[in-house]
């Protein structure tokens, strides 16, 4: 019995600056808040959870918008919205607002809490 033939090398991959670009065709457009043109493509808008009163006079409700858009692909950037922290609704009454934060556990961990904080819309 023979030895068997060493096996070929595999060819050298080009470092990642030398590969081939694939391009494709995009458009992409900024969006600078929620009243702009393309600000809620691609966003439904949030259901009503709980007893939050009324729609986000901030993003009318979407909880978010498009900071960029590519009108192409559909692909974004979206940006919380700061009113209503993406809910979408917000708490006109003196119900207590649920708000995602982050807290020290007893052992010195970082952990995700719900703060519930009084709501800065009350009527």
């Amino acid at each position: 019995m023979g030895r068997r033939p060493a096996p070929a090398p595999f060819p050298a991959i080009p470092p990642r600056d030398r590969l081939p670009r694939m391009s494709h065709p995009s458009n992409i457009v900024h969006c600078a808040g929620p009243g702009d043109p393309h600000a809620f493509d691609g966003i439904s808008r949030r259901h009503r959870s709980g007893d939050l009163d009324r729609l986000c006079p901030v993003c009318s409700g979407h909880g978010q918008w498009n900071s960029q858009i590519d009108l192409i692909s559909h692909r974004s950037i979206r940006v919380p919205c700061p009113k209503c922290d993406g809910r979408g609704w917000i708490e006109t009454g003196a119900d207590m607002v649920p708000s995602p934060d982050i807290a020290l556990s007893p052992d010195g961990r970082p952990m995700w809490v719900v703060r519930l904080d009084p709501s800065d819309d009350i009527e």
